[in-house]
C-alpha cells in the first residue's frame, strides 16, 4: 500500500532562491501542500521544516529531496537520517538528482542495499572535499596575512555629515540609536564610527606629543 509524497527544500540563506527545487518537486509530482521548506545552513537536523515532515512522515510514505546535499552537509547525521526514515519509519527516500540512491517502496532488498552503499561512498567524498576546501582557505589565508594582504569586507566610509551628527549625539540632542538613523546605518555601524574617530584623534594626539 502506497502512502502520502512528501519534499523537502532547504536554502542556506533567505535570500536563496527555492524556484528551482520546487520546480523539480512539482514535476515529480510532490503535492503542494507536503512540500516543506528550511532556510538555513544544512550544518545539521536542528531544523522547524525538516523535524515538521519527520513528524508526518509515515510507513509506506517517500521522502523527496532535489540533492542529496538538501539534506545535510555532516557524513555520520545524513546516513543516521537515511536509516531513520528507511529502516525505522520504513518510508521511501528519491534523490531526483541521482536516481541510483532511490530507495522506493518498489526497490528490491538489493537495490536499496546498493544505494545505502552509495550513499555512504558520496557523503564521504562530499565531506572530504569540503574538509579540503577548509583547509586550503585557512592556508591561503595564513599566506595573505603573511604577505601583510588585509582580509574581509572593505570597512565603510564615513559620510560626511558623520562629525555633525556625532556633536548632536555627544550633546544629548540624539541618541546612538537615533544618530545611526540620521546616517541611515545601524547602531552598531554608527558605534563603530565613533570608536574609529575617537582612535584617530588618539593617534594624532600621540604623534603630535611625539614630535615635542
Amino acid at each position: 500500500m502506497e502512502g502520502k509524497v512528501y519534499g523537502y527544500i532547504r536554502v542556506s540563506t533567505r535570500e536563496q532562491n527555492e524556484d528551482r527545487q520546487r520546480i523539480a518537486m512539482k514535476e515529480y509530482g510532490v503535492p503542494e501542500e507536503n512540500v516543506y521548506i528550511d532556510r538555513q545552513s544544512g550544518k545539521d537536523f536542528d531544523r522547524p521544516g525538516y523535524q515538521e515532515l519527520m513528524e508526518m512522515l509515515g510507513e509506506n510514505d517517500t521522502f523527496v529531496i532535489k540533492s542529496i546535499d538538501r539534506l545535510g552537509r555532516n557524513f555520520d547525521e545524513i546516513l543516521e537520517q537515511w536509516r531513520m526514515i528507511t529502516a525505522e519509519k520504513r518510508a521511501g527516500i528519491i534523490v531526483l538528482d541521482v536516481p541510483i540512491l532511490n530507495t522506493g517502496l518498489q526497490r528490491d532488498l538489493l537495490g536499496r542495499v546498493i544505494a545505502e552503499m552509495m550513499l555512504t561512498l558520496m557523503s564521504y567524498v562530499a565531506e572530504t572535499e569540503r574538509e579540503n576546501i577548509r583547509q586550503r582557505q585557512a592556508e591561503g589565508i595564513a599566506a595573505a596575512r603573511q604577505k601583510g594582504i588585509r582580509l574581509g569586507r572593505k570597512p565603510k566610509e564615513i559620510p560626511e555629515e558623520f562629525e555633525k551628527v556625532r556633536a548632536l549625539w555627544e550633546a544629548g540632542a540624539y541618541s546612538a540609536t537615533a544618530a545611526a538613523r540620521q546616517l541611515g546605518v545601524d547602531f552598531h555601524t554608527f558605534k563603530r564610527w565613533v570608536g574609529r574617530k575617537q582612535e584617530e584623534a588618539d593617534r594624532k594626539v600621540t604623534e603630535k606629543d611625539g614630535l615635542v
